[in-house]
């Protein structure tokens, strides 16, 4: 027997848990975002129950695997909120405020716990102490009365049970320290029942556990005392052993094994990992996950079985998605970065061929170009994540700023379900966070103020996004008190701005995102040092994109970010200038012309002017720009390209137009330096380095 147990010893030691650790952090982290959610558009006057299902479903995956991975903190205290939502899906209480105010509470902190447990247990440790007082306090402090027992019942109708169909048998529910039997079998291995024994020893407060005798050899019995319930201590054992190889009953059951036909034993994977945080959103599907439903013989209230409370649409989801490390997918985006540069460089080489000699050969290009083309918009969509996962950070956010403000806030969000690059959205989330914490202090007013102006006493605040052309347009909208004119003037001037009274209502808005500009009267924990806005449009530049401002003063701020889609692929169109070749965002193109040089007017300072159908914008000569040298100095450029960025328009003088196709952004900054009026670069198709301008940068160039 001790050789046995040394072996089996042995093979769990060889099995490492803490390579499933990642996955637990990240259904955990779903867990915790899915709960948050639901909890902040519960309605308690009227409780869904499927929404008190499905918080509990949460705290549930999130305590069991927990106790698994031995993070004992964190499986107390989602014990706690397990016990508090038990309570509210069965209507023995009635949810309050305060409720989902310490749920939310525990979540914070269940979330510094893991990622304290993530990061090897470094830094500050959380105290939880009072959480679970105050959640104890809720959970029975508001029971007006003891739940009536249920009588014992012949079980629920419930779908027919084959013989493969595993049955785990219940043990009444009795409070406090119990004694129960566990039977595992039929087993393979040895190892597989002392590793549940392991459990009791490696996880405090579990329990004691022993052998009872047996006379089946694939079989084990062991007598168990613990306060933990049957559906916890299934959950930690099917780490180990199959679900349907368990029974639990009590210690008085005779000593014979049910009539069932057990299933094969499963030793635990990587399939059983999956399978265990089954009730997280957007799990993979796995063996366990086909676990059958348990039948009660006499516990009261009786919890659904998980799979049942999944949407079929949920089930289709798990089975059809995967995780997948976003350097992979980098990787690939740059293997197919350099195929359409390969694609490029072939589609010029073959210029010169004739199409009678080389038709096939020319014929396959084109599918090569076709296909390069899909293959690119399928491998960049894969990068692409619904604005969703920006726009869910900031109910939670508003409602906390809200009570610490004493307002009433409500978010409407608006096109969740546009896309944006990854890269984008990681770098967009922070200045969107600073535009939505400034409109909740300083654009709504209390609600005595909004009531007195005629206003409901719930402002609100749009988060809305949408595809305009090759960008995506993110608008921060609230119903506020607008920006006052003469406030910000006033103040502009204290700072020592030369400011004109003439000055546009445009450029007035803008002088809020100057370093240090704050309206504030009084400095306080939310805003009022003036170091918000400016790092907002200074992080939104970076990224290639503009920052508007509207405002009416009583009526309400509009907030528009412009940005583009992604910054690894776009479509450009080239143009020469003497031997260079520069690239221009479509996007930004409005139309070309042929010029002649009589039509451009010189104006004070030296500046060119010309005539489009009636409207006058500047002119920008590449050649002087960058300093083109030229072999003729007769020869000027002939074409114009009008480009538009800021909301304003200005004509490119350049030799000719090469022609419009996609191109791979290089970072010039990162592997050289940052250059003006450039945005990066991209190779040709012979090899060569071309700038891509930077538009916006040429346009506000020409303005000042």
């Amino acid at each position: 027997m001790g050789e046995s147990h040394q072996e089996g010893s042995g093979a769990g030691a060889d099995f490492d848990l803490t390579q499933f650790y990642q996955i637990f952090f990240e259904e955990a982290g779903e867990n915790l975002d899915q709960m948050e959610h639901i909890l902040l558009d519960l309605d308690l006057t009227s409780a869904d129950d499927e929404e008190l299902n499905g918080i509990f479903r949460c705290a549930h995956s999130i305590k069991g695997g927990a106790a698994t991975f031995g993070f004992s903190d964190v499986a107390e205290l989602t014990h706690h909120m397990e016990s508090l939502l038990d309570r509210l899906r069965r209507h023995e209480i009635q949810p309050i405020p305060e409720m989902v105010d310490v749920l939310l509470e525990s979540a914070d902190a269940s979330r510094s716990l893991l990622a304290r447990h993530q990061a090897g247990g470094e830094g500050e440790s959380v105290v939880t102490t009072e959480l679970v007082r105050r959640i104890s306090e809720l959970a029975a402090g508001t029971a007006t009365a003891k739940p009536v027992p249920v009588p014992v019942a012949a079980p629920k109708p419930t779908p027919p049970v084959t013989s493969a169909a595993p049955v785990v048998k219940v043990a009444p529910a009795t409070p406090g320290l119990r004694q129960i039997q566990v039977r595992i079998g039929p087993l393979e291995q040895v190892e597989q029942a002392d590793a549940i024994k392991e459990l009791f020893r490696d996880i405090p407060g579990l329990g004691t556990i022993s052998d009872l005798p047996c006379d089946q050899p694939k079989m084990r019995r062991f007598a168990v005392e613990t306060t933990s319930t049957d559906e916890d201590l299934c959950d930690l054992f099917v780490f180990h052993v199959s679900k349907d190889n368990v029974q639990i009953m009590d210690m008085s059951a005779p000593d014979d094994f049910a009539d069932v036909e057990f299933m094969a034993p499963v030793l635990m994977d990587a399939a059983s990992a999956y399978g265990f945080f089954q009730d997280s959103p957007g799990a993979p599907a796995s063996a366990s996950s086909t676990v059958a439903e348990v039948v009660a013989d006499t516990a009261p209230a009786a919890a659904p079985p998980k799979a049942a409370a999944k949407p079929a649409s949920q089930a289709a989801m798990e089975s059809t998605t995967i995780r997948v490390d976003v350097k992979k997918v980098d990787q690939l985006i740059n293997l197919v970065g350099e195929l359409v540069i390969t694609q490029a460089m072939l589609a010029q080489n073959s210029h010169g061929l004739d199409a009678a000699v080389y038709q096939q050969l020319l014929a396959g290009l084109a599918d090569l170009d076709r296909n390069t083309r899909d293959l690119q918009e399928s491998v960049m969509s894969i990068r692409m994540i619904p604005m969703s996962i920006v726009f869910s950070r900031f109910p939670r956010m508003l409602r906390d700023l809200a009570n610490r403000l004493d307002k009433k806030v409500e978010l409407v969000t608006l096109g969740e379900s546009t896309e944006l690059d990854k890269g984008l959205v990681e770098k967009i989330t922070d200045p969107l966070t600073h535009l939505v914490r400034n409109s909740g202090d300083h654009g709504i007013e209390p609600p005595d103020e909004r009531v007195a102006k005629g206003k409901p006493a719930h402002g609100t605040i749009t988060l809305s996004a949408s595809h305009q052309g090759g960008s995506i347009v993110i608008e921060v909208r609230d119903d506020g008190r607008g920006l006052s004119r003469e406030k910000i003037i006033r103040k502009a001037r204290e700072r020592g701005m030369d400011i004109s009274d003439q000055i546009s209502d445009a450029d007035v808005w803008l002088l809020i995102f100057a370093p240090g500009f704050s309206t504030a009267e009084v400095v306080t924990d939310v805003s009022g040092r003036g170091v918000g806005l400016d790092v907002v449009k200074r992080n939104i530049a970076a990224l290639n994109g503009t920052v508007e401002v509207e405002s009416t003063e009583g009526v309400g701020t509009k907030v528009s970010v412009r940005l583009p889609l992604t910054l690894a692929i776009m479509d450009g169109m080239s143009v020469g200038v003497g031997d260079e070749v520069y690239i221009l965002p479509l996007s930004s193109v409005v139309e070309s012309f042929q010029v002649n040089s009589d039509a451009v007017s010189t104006v004070a300072q030296g500046a060119r002017l010309v005539k489009v159908r009636d409207e006058y914008m500047p002119v920008i000569a590449l050649e002087k720009i960058f300093q083109v040298p030229r072999v003729d100095p007769e020869k000027g450029s002939t074409i114009m390209v009008v480009v538009e960025a800021d909301g304003s328009r200005v004509a490119l003088l350049v030799d000719e137009l090469l022609g419009q196709h996609q191109v791979v952004v290089k970072n010039l900054e990162s592997n050289y330096r940052k250059v003006p009026n450039v945005s990066g670069a991209t190779i040709l198709g012979d090899g060569s380095v071309a700038l891509i301008l930077d538009t916006g940068g040429l346009v506000r160039r020409a303005r000042h």
